[in-house]
């Protein structure tokens, strides 16, 4: 109940052990399914999960049921214009970073979006080419077909041309991307992207950027680089610019520098003021357009010498099978780019599904693109996924479904079969300065560096590691090391947890750290110890290790003192040189007696104390007779906070098991507190209770701990004045009916 008028609470009930808790509360006990049951289930179909399974595999029936005409169509027809011209200027220049002819991106502008319209699960994303996705092919198209020298030994390259050969080898990359795409999506292996945190993801994209840059930089300066692959290719790149700077064709750099100029301001203008614009500038495209058109007035390739897209096929080219060879040689690179693909576009799909209130399902999101770049390989178009700038425009300009990334798909339909010929003078450069342009979001990530490094050291560690990884070693390896540096840093932070001891904050039932307050009372004789994290093989001696340093010694060595120190005492009796009188032991032997360091049975001094032959029960808190030394330990209660402990392995148990018995044998009492119940019941599964280590030492909270602790060992407050004392005025139930104030010379206080 509450007090009227205070912001304080007041509770009466019982103190509570876990053991007593379940005596006075029913417990419901569920029966688990077994793995029968849930087969069973897997495969039992009816009316309605049919139903279900057909909407989920097709949403595009889901969303067109709802589909308001009126509301929604004029916004897509908009919203699919601006994006099917994006698309077109972006799949030319995307291309060129595949290292393949300029045309094949309209392609994977094209197929791609006709499946994700029937498959997808993202009404707001633009299926097309992705920069990333892009360079990841081209790596491994120019390691196969190398600009200078032949192509690898591959049945079926025989007899082609150098591009017919990089299309096949792309065509065959993206396939088996798609397969392994479709089979994770098959498989409900969807969570897999979890692994990769927002943390890696922006080291990776940003590594990608600069190798972007890198790449484009020759057709920005209008030089001849042939493409290089693997490990530390971007600096033997960068090698390569610089020895042919003298080279550079000053047309191409002034076209790049004016687009980019240009492109940057307008867009910086779009971003200002998008809340007044009905639509962005399409700059980009506009840009292009009068490059184009001022290419072919003046005649720049053949005047000045630069390169130019050149003839773009009308039409589209017969569908193909992959090559079952460039598979076996292509496999290790087509799986990070299955993840990476799927990755980037899952992240910006659940922006958008947030953003506007509907739900995406990840493994429909993996047959979704699985299935569009099966479907786009067979037409010779390479991995898509989707670049954010493109899906920006798509949802800024009023896209509301997937219609629009439908008409953008017949935007570059018309392009390819009707007016691709407009831009056969377009330079190179043109494309590369845009792609340059696009790139300012991802590089503008390395702000994030100072960042994390204030308020997470591991987490910048990890987008450090991933994106100079990246960067040196190749996306591919830089994605596997990035993980790698990832997994480390969770290992690591779950091995070595920030383990405490806890007080009582004065006049309350909290307990923190006692490191951080100042108000705060410690119990004489009684530890609290709090481990954040769970315990399992990889942390259990750090748990051991930081309890031993908690408690202030060391429960092994001090058992082996006193049971050293009782071997002594009756070898000492029985010889006649200790007796026993109404006055306690008296030394006969008139004079020191010298400690045995007999090693011989070292197993007998790990077992607990045994006191019979003994005249009486000694006291290891008095002093011993003769010169026997034994550690003397002031504690008598140590309470394990279990709140934050989510797991125990068969490791963890046994370790913890002897931790408590060494613990026990000294005679400290040991209690945890707030064990989830799962815990609880893998322990009793597990036989871990016996003689010594009993359930009854498990508590509900910590401050029931702390009050038995009280009423057993009330001498724990009686040495302390009243204004050090623990408020342990809870009125608490005991089981005889009456009521008891912990602090007997205190007001009676209820909370």
């Amino acid at each position: 109940m509450m007090r009227a008028g205070a912001k304080q609470y007041v509770v009466t009930r019982p103190l509570y052990s876990e053991e007593a808790f379940a005596q006075d509360h029913e417990k419901v006990y569920r029966h688990g399914k077994t793995m029968l049951n849930h087969v069973k289930d897997y495969f039992t179909c009816d009316a309605k999960r049919a139903k279900n399974a057909a909407l989920s595999l097709l949403p595009v029936i889901g969303w067109m049921k709802i589909y308001r005409i009126k509301e929604w169509l004029l916004s897509d027809i908009v919203s699919g214009i601006s994006t099917g011209l994006v698309a077109v200027l972006q799949g030319l220049a995307y291309c060129l970073l595949a290292s393949l002819p300029p045309w094949y991106g309209l392609f994977s502008a094209f197929f791609p979006v006709i499946i994700y319209f029937i498959l997808g699960t993202s009404r707001h994303i633009s299926v097309g080419p992705f920069p990333v996705l892009c360079l990841m092919i081209g790596s491994v198209v120019t390691r196969i077909v190398p600009d200078e020298g032949p192509a690898l030994n591959i049945t079926g390259l025989e007899g082609l041309t150098r591009d017919e050969q990089r299309v096949l080898v792309a065509s065959s990359l993206t396939f088996l991307t798609g397969i392994m795409q479709l089979a994770m999506g098959v498989l409900q292996v969807g969570f897999v992207v979890i692994y990769l945190s927002d943390t890696l993801v922006s080291g990776f994209t940003t590594a990608a950027a600069v190798h972007i840059l890198v790449s484009q930089l020759k057709f920005v300066l209008g030089l001849t680089v042939p493409g290089i692959s693997g490990p530390l290719s971007l600096i033997y790149t960068l090698e390569i610019i610089f020895n042919k700077i003298t080279s550079t064709n000053v047309c191409d750099v002034v076209i790049s520098l004016v687009i980019m100029v240009v492109v940057f301001i307008v867009k910086d203008l779009n971003d200002r003021f998008k809340s007044k614009l009905p639509v962005p500038i399409p700059i980009e495209v506009i840009m292009t357009v009068i490059a184009c058109g001022v290419s072919y007035a003046f005649d720049f390739k053949t005047r000045y010498g630069i390169d130019v897209v050149g003839h773009i096929p009308k039409g589209y080219e017969p569908p193909i099978a992959p090559n079952l060879h460039i598979f076996q040689e292509t496999a290790v690179e087509a799986f990070p780019m299955a993840i990476v693909g799927f990755a980037v576009a899952f992240s910006v799909a659940k922006v958008y599904s947030v953003k506007h209130d509907y739900t995406i399902d990840g493994n429909q999101e993996l047959i979704a693109f699985g299935a569009s770049n099966i479907f786009g390989a067979s037409f010779k178009s390479f991995a898509a996924s989707t670049a954010l700038s493109r899906s920006a425009v798509q949802e800024s300009t009023g896209g509301k479904t997937q219609i629009a990334g439908l008409l953008s798909a017949i935007i570059v339909m018309i392009v390819t079969l009707a007016i691709g010929f407009l831009l056969e003078p377009l330079p190179k450069s043109v494309l590369g300065a845009v792609v340059i342009v696009n790139l300012k979001g991802m590089l503008m990530q390395f702000r994030d560096i100072p960042y994390l490094w204030r308020r997470d050291k591991p987490d910048c560690v990890v987008w450090l590691g991933t994106c100079t990884a990246a960067i040196l070693l190749g996306l591919d390896l830089g994605l596997a090391a990035g993980l790698g540096v990832e997994l480390i840093s969770v290992v690591l932070r779950a091995q070595f947890p920030r383990c405490s001891v806890l007080a009582n904050i004065k006049g309350t039932d909290i307990y923190k750290d006692r490191k951080d307050y100042t108000d705060i009372y410690e119990t004489e004789g009684v530890k609290i110890f709090r481990i954040p994290s769970p315990i399992f093989f990889a942390n259990i001696e750090f748990f051991r290790s930081k309890l031993v340093e908690a408690v202030g010694f060391n429960p092994l060595r001090v058992l082996r003192k006193r049971n050293k120190a009782l071997w002594m005492i009756r070898k000492l009796l029985k010889k006649g040189d200790l007796q026993w009188t109404s006055r306690g032991f008296l030394n006969t032997s008139g004079g020191f007696i010298k400690e045995s360091e007999d090693q011989s049975n070292m197993e007998e001094l790990d077992l607990p104390t045994d006191f019979k032959d003994l005249p009486v029960r000694i006291d290891w808190s008095a002093e011993l007779p003769a010169n026997i030394v034994v550690p003397r330990v002031d504690l008598h209660s140590l309470v394990l906070d279990f709140a934050a402990v989510s797991f125990l392995d068969i490791s963890a148990l046994k370790g913890l098991k002897t931790a408590l018995k060494e613990l026990i044998r000294v005679e400290v009492e040991v209690y945890i507190v707030a064990c989830d119940p799962y815990i609880l019941k893998k322990l009793h599964d597990c036989c871990f209770f016996d003689d010594e280590v009993q359930s009854s030492m498990f508590f509900l909270t910590l401050h029931d701990a702390m009050l038995h602790i009280l009423e057993k060992h009330p001498e724990s407050t009686e040495k302390k004045s009243d204004l050090d004392k623990i408020i342990t005025t809870v009125t608490v139930h005991h089981p005889e009916g009456n009521l008891r104030s912990r602090d007997r010379n205190a007001p009676e206080t209820w909370f």
